[in-house]
C-alpha cells in the first residue's frame, strides 16, 4: 500500500512509520521539524529509515504542500497525524494551534479530495470529550464542550473531516488516542517528564489530586492505526483507542518511582486551566469492529519507556 503519513518524525509518527515499512508498505513522510520539541530528538526517531528505498521524506509545513509534490505517486491511504499537541501551549498560542491543526487539517482534506485516495485517517484526540460525564467516553458521548485550545481544534479537524467524507465520498477513519505514552515520547508530556525529573532528582509539579487518565502505551496506539488502515468504512467513523483502565496520578506517579528506584519530590498545585480531570475510553466499538484491544499494562509500558529514556533520552 502507497502511504502518506504527515507528523512521521514525531512520537506517534514514528512508532509507526518503523511498522509501516517493517510490514512493507511504501511510505511518503511529512514533517516540518519544527521547534516545539528538539529537531534533533524528531530526526533521530527516523534516521534509520532515511536510506529504505520505500520511504521518502518531505520535510515541509503541511499547509505549504501541493498537489504538484505528488503528480508522480499514487497514494492510497493519508494518516494524518501531524498537529501542535499539549493543551496547556495551546492556551498561549492558540492562533498558531488554529493554523496547525484547523488549517493543516483542511489541507490534508483537499489533497485527499485531489489525490481521490481511498481512505483518510485522522488522528484525534481524547481532548474532545472535555470534562464529560458520565465515563467512560464513547464514540457518541457529546463533545461539544472542549475546555482548551487544542481540544476545539481537534474538534473542528473531526467536523471538516465528516464534511469531506460527505461532500467528496472520502472514506474517512477519526481515531481517538488515549494519553499516549512509551519510547520517544515528547519531553512535555508527564511520562516522560515526572520520569526525568524524579531520575534527575526535581521536583514534580503536582496537579490536581483526583485526576486521572488513561495511560496507553504506544505500540498499542500503532496497532490500532494499522488495523484501521485494513478497514475502509463506507462513509465516516470514529474509534476510541485507549487502555480502558484509568490510573489516578498519585498511582501513576509510585509506577514510575518503583521502576526508576527513587522518589519524587512532590510540589503540589491547583488544575491548570484547559486540563481535564479524568480521560478514560469505552473501546467497545474499537474491540468489535477493528478486533482490537490493548496489550500492555501500564507498569510493562513504563518499564519500556524507561529502557529507552536510559539510552536515548535528550532532556530538551
Amino acid at each position: 500500500m502507497n502511504i502518506l503519513l504527515t507528523g512521521c518524525a514525531g512520537f506517534i509518527g514514528s512508532n509507526l512509520l518503523d511498522r509501516l515499512l517493517q510490514d512493507g508498505h511504501k511510505v511518503i513522510g511529512i514533517d516540518d521539524f519544527n521547534d516545539y520539541y528538539s529537531p534533533f530528538q524528531k530526526h533521530a526517531n527516523i534516521s534509520q529509515h532515511l536510506k529504505n528505498k520505500n520511504f521518502i521524506l518531505i520535510e515541509k509545513d503541511i499547509n505549504n504542500l501541493t498537489i504538484k509534490q505528488f503528480n508522480n505517486e499514487t497514494i492510497d491511504t493519508i494518516i494524518h497525524l501531524a498537529a501542535r499537541a499539549g493543551v496547556r501551549a495551546s492556551i498561549h498560542q492558540p492562533i498558531l494551534y488554529e493554523k496547525v491543526n484547523v488549517g493543516g487539517t483542511l489541507k490534508m482534506l483537499e489533497l485527499a479530495k485531489e489525490l481521490k485516495v481511498k481512505h483518510f485517517i485522522f488522528g484525534g484526540s481524547s481532548s474532545v470529550y472535555g470534562n464529560n460525564t458520565p465515563v467512560p467516553f464513547h464514540e457518541d458521548s457529546t463533545c461539544d464542550q472542549p475546555i482548551s485550545p487544542y481540544a476545539a481544534t481537534k474538534r473542528s479537524g473531526e467536523l471538516l473531516c465528516f464534511t469531506y467524507s460527505n461532500l467528496y465520498k472520502i472514506p474517512t477513519t477519526v481515531l481517538r488516542f488515549f494519553t499516549v505514552y512509551g519510547p520517544r515520547n515528547r519531553p512535555d508530556m508527564a511520562a516522560f517528564k515526572f520520569m526525568d525529573s524524579i531520575v534527575k532528582g526535581k521536583p514534580i509539579d503536582f496537579y490536581g489530586q483526583n485526576t486521572s487518565r488513561d495511560y496507553t502505551f504506544v505500540d498499542d496506539i500503532v496497532d490500532g492505526i494499522l488495523s484501521a488502515i485494513n478497514l475502509i468504512p463506507d462513509n465516516f467513523e470514529i474509534f476510541n483507542l485507549g487502555n480502558s483502565s484509568p490510573t489516578g496520578l498519585s498511582e501513576f506517579i509510585n509506577t514510575i518511582e518503583k521502576i526508576v528506584g527513587k522518589k519524587a519530590i512532590l510540589v503540589k498545585k491547583e488544575l491548570p486551566q484547559g486540563d481535564v480531570q479524568t480521560t478514560y475510553a469505552d473501546i467497545s466499538k474499537a474491540e468489535k469492529v477493528l478486533k482490537w484491544k490493548p496489550k500492555v499494562s501500564l507498569k510493562n509500558g513504563m518499564e519500556k519507556l524507561f529502557k529507552w529514556y536510559g539510552s536515548n533520552a535528550t532532556s530538551s
